[in-house]
């Protein structure tokens, strides 16, 4: 959010914005805070799940999809499985994040993994350390997917080119 933690210019289109991408439950949250009290995300970062939801149901548009703190979140859905109201927080979350992309809001390290996948089929590049664990446990370095599977790389390729992603990422 602001770094000043002031919130900026109230879009009322915002929330009905996120309403109709189908995150609708963000409009249930009674800010009981359970969901930031059980987030382990929120205990060693910046990220406060209530706010973001608060934020979101007042329509500042430009406090949460440029913020870093939108990024923060790992999906782990435990605020889901404790909301006594029923909000699918990780769902909303992942709605506000396509919308951040589709602005040009991404996390560099979101992007990293997602240069990672375009070239090798993998979100998260296999070091050297992991062939050789996988050498010494009897296996072949390189584990049975696109690593070895040049069609099913070059599948995934299409895709992301069909659908954009690419353009999205830079």
């Amino acid at each position: 959010m602001a770094s000043d933690n002031k919130p900026k210019a109230v879009d009322p289109a915002f929330t009905k914005s996120v309403v109709d991408a189908g995150a609708d439950t963000v409009t249930l949250c009674f800010q009981c805070g359970t969901c930031t009290g059980s987030c382990p995300s929120g205990r060693v970062t910046a990220f406060r799940t209530r706010v973001m939801m608060r934020r979101v149901q007042l329509g500042f548009k430009d406090d949460v999809l440029p913020s870093d703190e939108l990024w923060l979140c790992t999906t782990c859905a435990s605020c889901d499985e404790r909301c006594p109201r029923g909000v699918k927080i990780t769902d909303i979350i992942m709605t506000l994040r396509n919308m951040a992309v589709r602005e040009g809001y991404m996390a560099e390290a979101h992007k990293n993994t997602a240069r990672s996948l375009m070239k090798t089929g993998h979100a998260i590049p296999l070091g050297d350390a992991f062939r050789k664990l996988r050498e010494t446990l009897g296996l072949d370095g390189e584990p049975p997917t696109v690593l070895t599977d040049k069609e099913g790389l070059e599948e995934i390729k299409k895709i992301v080119k069909a659908t954009g992603f690419d353009k999205l990422v830079g």
